[in-house]
């Protein structure tokens, strides 16, 4: 879907805008741009990494490579950088990062949040998303509130630094790269620790989804739980 996204962009001649998190998942996504691009499956054109964090973090990853699974390990030792490829560029100043508007098009621009509730993508987004030519990708859980989820979920004008911009760019979803747990799975976890365990304190998820695995928790495995709502206070003792 990646592949697919970049290269029909490439043929609009437009910009592909990726809001994204600056740990981990901006690292999974220079990987695979990285693979795309130097196996010539998709063009060449400018990628700007657009996140001062995300660029401070990628340095880390790089004192780590002990970490990383077999895959990433073999190309490192084939001598390839997995962060790096023709056509990256990163833009840690500000200033670079208002300059990315003067590149022509098609080019790619990856920068936080990841929700766009703030950071530089909130920049972008006023700039790209009136024009049908780009696209933004989101690649996360847009949650309720934020200016991701009103994209998401189709929105046609959001504001943006005071000002109504039309989203006519186009809008795609890739779910894949999540690594949260479904209520099935975070139930048969907690299940191994059901006799010890005192309370369950549920803070993720549509809160719609939170009760009902609240429910869960009580039905299934008679434990005290509950989701805490914006305000409440809790004190934990030890």
């Amino acid at each position: 879907m990646l592949e697919q996204t970049i290269e029909d962009n490439y043929k609009r001649h437009g910009s592909l805008v990726i809001p994204t998190f600056s740990l981990e998942r901006s690292q999974e996504l220079l990987f695979e741009i990285d693979s795309l691009v130097e196996n010539k499956r998709v063009p060449e054109m400018p990628v700007f990494f657009d996140s001062p964090l995300a660029i401070k973090l990628t340095k880390i990853y790089r004192q780590y490579e002990s970490y990383f699974n077999d895959t990433a390990k073999k190309i490192i030792a084939s001598g390839d950088d997995i962060f790096n490829f023709p056509g990256l560029r990163i833009t840690l100043d500000t200033q670079e990062s208002k300059d990315i508007l003067k590149v022509p098009d098609p080019k790619i621009i990856i920068a936080g949040s990841g929700m766009s509730n703030g950071g530089r993508i909130v920049h972008h987004e006023h700039n790209y998303l009136p024009n049908p030519n780009n696209t933004l990708l989101l690649t996360g859980y847009q949650s309720t509130g934020t200016l991701g989820r009103a994209i998401e979920d189709g929105a046609k004008t959001v504001h943006i630094a005071g000002e109504e911009i039309a989203v006519r760019a186009h809008i795609v979803k890739i779910s894949g790269y999540s690594g949260h747990k479904d209520s099935d799975a975070l139930l048969n976890f907690v299940e191994t620790m059901a006799n010890t365990v005192k309370k369950v304190y549920v803070v993720m998820g549509e809160p719609k989804s939170s009760f009902f695995l609240v429910q869960k928790f009580r039905d299934s495995l008679g434990l005290d739980a509950s989701a805490p709502q914006l305000g409440d206070t809790v004190f934990l003792v030890c």
